[in-house]
């Protein structure tokens, strides 16, 4: 191990000592392939020398070694095989100071065999699926915005799903799917819920999933990154050819986009699965990660390490990995996992250059890390930063903690009246933005900047939570908070943004991470879609209303503080809200939300006018549910109510 640290340290100072010449120009691969030659390439300049090894298939012997040439100038060594090596695998291997270190796949493989071990010689043209030149993501205005986050094995994995390809990619591409009861799962299930961005939980090729035996049960959520540009083999129909991951990925993108929806895909440039196994490491050892004096690993992520982004090659890779997704899979937007071990330069360049291939991409993350980053805080992506991030968004656990209570359970939040919790839900409602009315010191700069969500694929999810914190409620209690956090979330001026399954109110028997726990606790039972229809209606209701009413997004942080104002009540469990003068901008003329997070009934005046009431009492309409005249607005207990001003 202290050898180990030795050659890190050693890497790193090199790489320091190294000048702007030794990055590759252009975009950086290490594998093109064209039918009369494939050229192999591979950046490191720390290297005494570097060799390629070439397969017949995924687990055979090696049957050439070619040692590669380097180029000062930009740190590459490289060869050309001048033969068609379409089908093939390849691997390199690093002699660094002497000792010879691990075969890896290299640092950009596009695909990769099975546990992605050795990359594949592919031609990427002949993966496009009928009709892939014309795919085009629809389009999606500001108020029409709504995240659900899945993971591909829950949503489809259950007997009840009806769906064929349970647990894999093509799920997504199934029309017509049916719970045993009859109702809509799959695709049509999400058409139905009103969503128009699904945001997929890590799908490039991940380290804890072994693709040979999938036959045993398996589960992960992928945050344990293993080669960042190729496809997952585990949700393709077979990961012994690499290529049919890559068809069948690009396959659920086009079943997506032609049913109205973009793709979100959830990344993890912040660490690896382990540094010691990792390409980084494998390559240039210490250079990708931030190491401590003693040359230990910098642990801001809590899996081990911390990537180093503000290092030049690291965040070319980062860049241009996302890039390649977006240009190859038509990737609409990304999630970045632990986005404060991010320094804000690469993510305002990394926006700078994706918008420059799609101005309509959405780009958020997670605005903290699980322990101290080793930059300055003013450096780095933390939520408190998002202000100084192009266009970039970050999860708002304000608006998490004050509706649901914070994470550990010790209360239900305001949605089981819990004092303490209505300055971070009007901050929430407001976007995070700055705010005349609102106490907490703002951190985004423009609205949608700022994540509306009560849970996630982390931590418990809503019946979960609720069933601890709020134990004393009855089942029907329970789902009237659900009603009323979700309406917060709805009519915040924030992206909303929700987990998959909580419109049919699962569970997870009570596991708080269950990142690799079996489908026993993870697969969503469409039974429930019967059983809780009433609240999915409500969900329906809510996106549908959101639709309707551009005021609750309106998309401007000055218009935010000209148009919505806070309704003041002495009450701590009630929080009510108006957005006015919306001529031009909604079909109604002004827009009421009380919430009302107490246990008795409460009404709340409001300016005198005309009213349609969209919500009340746990039901809902876009269409209207009747009409009143007057002054004032009545909110039940634990519940929501949505006026549009005529």
């Amino acid at each position: 191990m202290k050898k180990y640290l030795i050659l890190s340290l050693m890497s790193v100072l090199f790489a320091y000592s190294c000048s702007n010449e030794a990055i590759p120009q252009g975009v950086y691969e290490e594998c093109v392939y064209a039918e009369n030659q494939t050229i192999f390439s591979l950046w490191a300049p720390g290297a005494d020398q570097v060799s390629l090894r070439l397969f017949k298939s995924w687990d055979s012997p090696a049957y050439k070694t070619i040692n590669l040439k380097y180029n000062r100038k930009d740190g590459l060594w490289t060869c050309v095989e001048r033969e068609d090596l379409l089908g093939q695998y390849y691997t390199f291997q690093v002699c660094h100071n002497g000792t010879w270190l691990e075969e890896t796949p290299g640092l950009t493989a596009k695909a990769v065999g099975v546990n992605g071990k050795r990359a594949a010689i592919i031609d990427l043209s002949q993966t496009n699926p009928e009709g892939w030149e014309n795919d085009k993501a629809p389009e999606v205005l500001p108020h029409e915005s709504i995240v659900y986050e899945m993971h591909h094995r829950d949503f489809s994995i259950h007997q009840s799903s009806g769906i064929v390809n349970k647990g894999k990619f093509l799920a997504l591409t199934e029309p017509g799917t049916k719970s045993p009861d009859g109702l809509a799962t799959g695709i049509d299930h999400l058409k139905e819920l009103g969503v128009s961005y699904i945001q997929i939980l890590p799908s490039y090729d991940y380290a804890t999933v072994d693709e040979a035996n999938l036959d045993v049960p398996q589960y992960n959520w992928g945050y344990d990154p293993m080669n960042y540009n190729a496809v997952e083999g585990s949700y393709s129909t077979n990961p012994f050819d690499p290529a049919t991951r890559i068809r069948e990925f690009k396959a659920m993108v086009q079943a997506l986009h032609s049913n109205g929806f973009r793709v979100i895909m959830d990344v993890v440039y912040n660490h690896t699965f382990d540094a010691a196994l990792s390409a980084y490491d494998r390559v240039m050892p210490g250079y990708f990660y931030r190491l401590n004096p003693d040359g230990s690993y910098c642990d801001a992520s809590g899996c081990g390490n911390e990537t180093a982004s503000d290092r030049a090659m690291c965040r070319k890779f980062i860049i241009e990995s996302v890039e390649h997704w977006v240009r190859e899979y038509h990737i609409d937007g990304f999630r970045f996992d632990l986005m404060a071990i991010h320094d804000i330069e690469t993510m305002n360049l990394l926006a700078e250059r994706l918008r420059a291939i799609n101005p309509e991409i959405v780009l958020y993350g997670e605005g903290w890390a699980a322990s101290k980053v080793a930059l300055p805080e003013e450096e780095i992506a933390l939520k408190v930063n998002t202000y100084k991030l192009n266009g970039i968004g970050a999860f708002s656990d304000n608006i998490r903690d004050a509706l649901r209570g914070p994470l550990g359970c010790e209360n239900a939040g305001f949605v089981d009246a819990i004092p303490g919790k209505k300055a971070d839900l009007e901050f929430g409602i407001a976007a995070g933005v700055k705010h005349p009315q609102v106490s907490v010191e703002r951190w985004t700069e423009q609205p949608l900047q700022h994540i509306s969500y009560v849970s996630c694929h982390d931590d418990h999810c809503m019946r979960d939570r609720l069933e601890i914190a709020a134990a004393d409620a009855s089942e029907d209690e329970r789902l009237r908070m659900v009603k009323l956090a979700q309406t917060a979330v709805y009519t915040s001026q924030g992206l909303p943004f929700i987990f998959a399954g909580e419109e049919l109110y699962r569970h997870k028997q009570g596991t708080k991470n269950s990142y690799k726990s079996p489908d026993s606790i993870n697969a969503i039972d469409w039974a429930y879609k019967k059983q809780y229809k009433d609240l999915f209606d409500y969900f329906c209701q809510l996106a549908a209303i959101r639709k309707a009413h551009p005021g609750f997004c309106l998309a401007d942080a000055a218009l935010i503080r000209e148009k919505l104002t806070f309704i003041d009540t002495e009450d701590e469990a009630l929080c009510a809200f108006v957005i006015e003068n919306l001529e031009g901008i909604d079909s109604a003329s002004s827009l009421v939300v009380v919430l009302n997070g107490s246990k008795s009934k409460q009404v709340v005046d409001i300016p005198e006018g005309e009213y349609t009431v969209l919500a009340l009492d746990g039901e809902a309409s876009v269409g209207g549910l009747f009409d009143f005249t007057g002054r004032s607005a009545t909110a039940f207990p634990t519940s929501a109510t949505i006026l549009a001003g005529k």
